[in-house]
């Protein structure tokens, strides 16, 4: 299968085509940006509520341990009535949690609504990722699958404009109170974007009427295993390389505003970048080839991103990491959804990608912890750069392996589960 010319896939697109991959990718984003704000004033919250910082890591661990509920709740929602509706409640609701963040008296509030918030963030994915790929070409699927992951890093960079724009003069309640603007993109969705045309298609043929989650775990259950453990490693990759990596700038480096959210940005057009070429690098190598080169790549990576002696170096390793990290992250969506059975896509993908957050719940506040406890420095603080480079070289090599065990099914038809020759 040849690889597919990204100004080629874009005008594959017909209007209806291009509005839902837009809405899709505009929430995920918008998911993921309201999701790093906490990364980026973990020092702050710190000072305001007088906890430790591992304390506030504790705030991201609770959010990844209670995204799979909601790809559980929402999966089987869009499963059952079309991914539309149960996208436009799943929005509304991450605004609305972050917004109430902001007014947080006390730092248990604050952890039991960034708890809520996790439930809201874990069926975003899914559901998106099924109305925008169940309506592609298959030959375009990793190009758009690299894209619309992407909205991650892309969520992340917003952050970092924010943090820049809003901490020094408001302060990092503001933060939250800016994360309920994707709320409006509700309002979008209900106007532009039609309901699924594979799940109707599905319904209308009655095809696997009867199967549900459950009974798709029954017939296959290697396969959802597998995925979750692989999910749980790619969830370490992620969260090990970008978590901490702010408060290692403003703590290890002592960067002040402008510093750490420059080098944020770099890093997320890295990823931006590398989650488009490898996604489309997918069609015609296959899903595990370019997930695993990206691994091993991104491995000879970390001495830079980690120990790069002056801020030049340190801007470039950051690029070059995350380049590799959401490089292999870019096959994802269209992955999991390939691989997924028909009846359970809009479950599938979102509850088995956040089982794996689940298991990886910790990440932050464990090399936050391992940083603190094993590599501690003369002043008292944390050596994070020999923390995070431990983490990822198991990482990095975790994700490679799990992949190289596994199966794809690149260019599987969504409606009738045959696989192109």
């Amino acid at each position: 299968m040849a690889i597919v010319n990204p100004i080629s896939a874009l005008r594959q697109l017909d209007p209806v085509g291009r509005r839902t991959f837009i809405a899709a990718f505009l929430g995920w984003t918008l998911d993921a940006f309201d999701f790093f704000l906490v990364t980026f004033v973990i020092t702050d919250i710190a000072k305001e509520f007088t906890v430790d910082r591992v304390a506030v890591l504790g705030a991201i661990t609770l959010t990844l341990m209670f995204r799979p509920l909601g790809a559980l709740i929402f999966g089987q929602l869009a499963d059952r009535f079309g991914r539309k509706g149960p996208l436009m409640i799943n929005i509304l609701l991450y605004s609305g949690l972050e917004f109430a963040t902001g007014f947080s008296p006390n730092f248990t509030t604050f952890l039991v609504l960034r708890a809520l918030f996790g439930i809201a963030m874990g069926g975003e994915w899914g559901v998106g990722a099924a109305l925008a790929l169940e309506g592609m070409p298959a030959k375009t699927r990793g190009f758009f699958s690299g894209l619309l992951q992407e909205g991650y890093a892309t969520g992340y960079l917003l952050a970092a404009v924010a943090f820049f724009f809003v901490l020094p003069h408001l302060g990092w309640r503001w933060m939250f109170f800016i994360g309920a603007a994707p709320a409006l993109l509700v309002v979008y969705i209900r106007s532009q974007i039609p309901e699924s045309a594979a799940w109707k298609q599905r319904k209308s043929q009655k095809i696997g009427e009867t199967s549900n989650l459950w009974t798709s775990f029954l017939q296959a259950p290697g396969l959802f295993i597998y995925a979750i453990v692989l999910m749980a490693a790619f969830n370490f990759m992620s969260h090990g390389s970008q978590d901490l990596y702010p408060t290692f700038l403003r703590v290890q480096h002592h960067f002040d505003f402008t510093t750490t959210t420059l080098l944020a940005i770099i890093a997320n057009i890295g990823a931006i970048a590398g989650g488009m070429l490898f996604g489309t690098l997918s069609q015609g190598w296959g899903r595990k080839r370019a997930i695993i080169t990206a691994s091993l790549i991104g491995l000879l990576a970390i001495p830079l991103w980690a120990f790069a002696p002056t801020t030049a170096l340190l801007a470039l390793g950051a690029f070059v990491i995350q380049f590799f990290v959401q490089g292999a992250w870019g096959v994802i969506p269209v992955h999991l959804n390939e691989l997924s059975p028909g009846n359970v896509r809009g479950t599938f993908p979102g509850f088995t990608y956040q089982l794996g957050n689940l298991i990886s719940a910790g990440a932050a506040q464990m090399e936050g912890a391992f940083a603190k406890n094993t590599f501690p420095l003369p002043g008292g603080e944390a050596d994070y750069a020999k923390a995070m480079a431990v983490v990822m070289v198991i990482v990095f090599l975790a994700v490679a392996i799990i992949t190289a065990l596994g199966t794809e099914k690149r260019g599987v038809d969504f409606v009738t589960g045959e696989v192109a020759a």
